[in-house]
């Protein structure tokens, strides 16, 4: 988004002037802080906006170790797609393709997070625009409408340049061949691969991979993040709750096996404080899905959000909490299933006794997985829905009421045409809404679940003699819960 219309139109920069003008606009005050930000590198604003040169038609983020440009060369975009989409490509060495994801562009309408989101998954890649219409209940005219009013280009056109701005950075940071880098960023051409590359990102493959890279099994991509982030608490959160065979970790890595739809991996995140970024290890068996794979990694590690703007809402809870844990995220879970039958193994007992149940169960139906042999001992992939279904669950030691829980649980999963639609899991016998309250936090990343009826929120907000409403925080009010579990040495009911 450049400053004003006027600006960018007495730039002399002419490339984007037949696209129409999103509505938004920063105000004076945000382009204060950004130009502040920009000249400091500050971190904290990484990936809340970028910063586009009219002198040399590239676009950067705030943190670009660059000489930094003159003010009147600069002009400022909430996003990697708006400052591409206004003709400018982007830099080669601060990679904003691998900034942290920020929502402040999107605004308030939840029929475009939602969108956005399913675009940056590969929906139009792996279907048409009647079929993201009718999965967000509009009409494909609206849709078309809401994206032009609100980001000035079309859904197809944020699409292919959330596709290019993603092969670049696989050309950048993998050894894969640009076949399959233009698969894996939902191209089916090599052919408009190339061209959609020279025309919109004015480099060819060759010229932006520069280097080859050793060959290797699976790809390293870095995820940024904004500081702070309390790594060491997500570690041990994640520690106390880790699956033998699904998941490993240790004092600066976490990995996992996964699948998703048709496609089976794993991967290694590593982090890097100094640089405030993650280096993921991963290794895929179908590349078509990997701009969801990554989604989800993004999401499980909470990388996107602004933490600093949580914990400023948050202030007048978070300064009654004693030693309030600075930058905490919410520990994700690969899928709303997944989320689901851990939190109905975890009803009514310890971490510890749903973590052996959730192992036991692991053991006996989850499928093998050959290719993590090597990071950890028997790897599997977490059980599967029908596996789950399909078995009479006798090895799991509880009671009979809860087995029966699971199985309905599972056959839900299997036969409904919205099995992420956890608003429906109430309607099976034996799920409450704390299981569902926790689904929708861990397994959706859903920012405001209130878990008042968690035994382990009771416990802490007796402890701290502190009383919150169920109005209170919102609408971050996940991250308060977390805070309250943080403040027990051992949570009794987190699981």
């Amino acid at each position: 988004m450049p400053k004003t219309a006027s600006d960018f139109a007495a730039s002399g920069y002419t490339e984007a002037n037949s696209l129409p003008e999103p509505v938004m606009v920063f105000s004076e005050t945000e382009l204060q802080i950004f130009q502040q930000a920009r000249l400091a590198r500050d971190a904290r604003f990484d990936g809340r906006f970028f910063v586009a040169v009219t002198s040399t038609g590239i676009f950067c983020r705030n943190i670009c170790p660059a000489p930094a440009p003159k003010e009147q060369h600069v002009r400022y975009y909430p996003s990697a797609v708006a400052a591409l989409a206004a003709g400018f490509r982007p830099c080669l060495r601060c990679r904003p393709d691998s900034a942290p994801g920020s929502a402040a562009w999107r605004g308030t309408n939840s029929t475009l997070t939602r969108a956005l989101r399913l675009i940056d998954e590969g929906a139009l890649q792996q279907g048409a625009m009647p079929a993201l219409a009718a999965r967000l209940g509009v009409s494909e005219r609206y849709l078309r409408q809401l994206f032009n009013r609100q980001l000035g280009l079309s859904p197809k056109r944020y699409a292919l340049l959330q596709q290019l701005l993603l092969a670049k950075q696989l050309l950048q940071s993998t050894a894969l061949p640009v076949t399959d880098v233009a698969l894996a960023s939902g191209f089916q051409s090599i052919r408009s691969f190339n061209a959609q590359c020279k025309q919109i990102l004015k480099l060819s493959p060759g010229e932006i991979r520069k280097r080859e890279l050793p060959a290797t099994s699976g790809i390293s991509l870095f995820l940024a993040y904004r500081p702070p982030f309390a790594w060491q608490q997500l570690r041990q959160f994640l520690q106390a709750r880790l699956l033998a065979g699904v998941e490993w970790a240790g004092n600066d890595y976490y990995g996992r096996t996964f699948t998703l739809r048709q496609a089976q991996g794993h991967f290694t995140l590593y982090h890097q404080p100094d640089l405030h970024r993650f280096r993921l290890q991963l290794e895929l068996d179908h590349w078509p899905v990997l701009p969801a794979v990554l989604q989800q990694i993004r999401r499980l590690f909470d990388l996107d959000v602004d933490i600093n703007q949580v914990e400023q809402h948050l202030a007048p809870q978070l300064a009654r909490l004693p030693g309030y844990c600075q930058g905490l995220r919410l520990p994700g879970l690969w899928s709303p299933f997944e989320a689901g039958v851990r939190a109905i193994l975890g009803q009514q007992v310890s971490v510890q006794a749903a973590r052996q149940l959730l192992n036991t169960l692991v053991q006996q139906l989850g499928e093998p997985c050959s290719t993590a042999a090597t990071l950890v001992e028997a790897p599997r992939f977490f059980p599967t829905a029908q596996a789950i279904a399909g078995s009479e669950l006798g090895f799991l030691k509880m009671p009979q009421a809860r087995r029966d829980t699971l199985r309905r649980f599972s056959e839900h999963i299997l036969h409904d045409t919205e099995p992420d639609n956890i608003d429906r899991w109430q309607q099976l016998k034996g799920i409450g809404p704390w299981t569902c309250q926790y689904a929708r936090m861990r397994g959706l990343g859903d920012p405001d679940i209130w878990l008042a009826g968690d035994a382990g929120i009771k416990n802490a907000l007796q402890q701290t003699e502190l009383a919150f409403t169920a109005e209170s925080g919102r609408p971050w009010r996940s991250y308060l819960t977390l805070q309250l579990w943080q403040s027990l040495a051992k949570p009794p009911l987190a699981e």
